[in-house]
């Protein structure tokens, strides 16, 4: 059965979601989530939880940042919090928290997400043993070490099928260190600023970079889009898609989760054609933010390549 997770970035767009057809919404607040598209209040996570168990879906709460030991100190309310609205599993990737999850007898499944970090079975299998029911694989693993995995993993790995690739986070304010550097009065650096740094010389790399609470965030080049993929996915055993909407706003990215929901259908009843592939990519590709590429990112690169 494959499972689709999607990112939320408000109630409203959380009952368009469910009725999309999406298996898992993706939420957090603004302490504790990482690369969230929208930080939700308490309330907001409460009501969102109630809407999709009412729709017999569930959800999943981001609890992956970096932790530092003043966030430690206060993060037992809010895991709390989070038993008491009964949501369903969180992410987690910092440690801290999953010995506190361990001591405290928690009731909270967890999945890890370490971001780059989970790039082999043995990291995942790892985890699973510390009582991890997923893990979030890396989004640079090639397709051979996918195949490589797929025998070896204890616990269900997701993959990205659809949005942008974060390659790096520093809890330091680079974007406010660089204008003080030049001495600017430039103020904007959150995401909606659509700001981007370039490779010298490579004028067509637009590495997309914000600055929030957790500190600095670098995405990838291109965005990913895994739609011509997803039969090939499904078959090696990687039917726990992912699909993140931090770069791809409101109603367009409703949509794109109704294209995948689609291709899910058809996988799962044998009907997903190549040209039906093509034909689903081609109104992601239309939906998807002007002037942000996609690829299939590491997907398709010789393994022995990559370093």
């Amino acid at each position: 059965m494959i499972t689709i997770t999607s990112t939320v970035e408000s109630v409203e767009q959380a009952k368009a979601l469910l009725d999309a057809g999406a298996d898992r919404l993706y939420i957090g607040e603004a302490a504790y989530g990482l690369r969230v598209p929208t930080a939700l209040t308490y309330d907001e996570l409460r009501e969102i939880t109630e809407l999709a168990h009412q729709a017999n879906k569930t959800v999943t709460v981001a609890v992956n940042a970096l932790m530092h030991t003043e966030m430690m100190s206060k993060i037992k309310p809010f895991l709390d919090f989070l038993v008491e609205i009964k949501a369903d599993r969180i992410a987690v990737g910092d440690a801290g928290v999953i010995f506190v999850l361990q001591r405290d007898k928690y009731k909270l499944p967890f999945i890890y997400d370490a971001s780059t970090m989970v790039a082999s079975s043995r990291q995942a299998n790892f985890w699973a043993e510390q009582g991890a029911v997923e893990a979030v694989l890396a989004r640079e693993i090639p397709k051979e070490e996918l195949s490589d995995m797929k025998g070896s993993l204890r616990i269900p790995g997701e993959v990205l099928v659809y949005g942008a690739t974060v390659i790096h986070h520093s809890k330091r304010p680079l974007v406010q260190n660089y204008y003080n550097f030049i001495k600017t009065e430039e103020t904007g650096k959150n995401r909606e600023r659509n700001l981007f740094v370039s490779e010298p010389k490579k004028e067509d790399t637009h590495y997309s970079i914000f600055e929030d609470n957790h500190g600095t965030h670098v995405f990838a080049n291109d965005d990913i889009n895994m739609m011509t993929e997803l039969k090939q996915l499904t078959e090696m055993g990687f039917d726990r898609w992912k699909l993140d909407g931090i770069f791809t706003r409101g109603e367009n990215f409703v949509q794109i989760v109704k294209l995948f929901v689609e291709a899910k259908m058809l996988i799962e009843t044998g009907q997903f054609t190549e040209l039906k592939a093509f034909q689903l990519e081609e109104e992601v590709r239309k939906l998807h933010p002007l002037g942000r590429t996609m690829s299939h990112g590491f997907y398709d690169l010789d393994k022995n390549a990559i370093k």
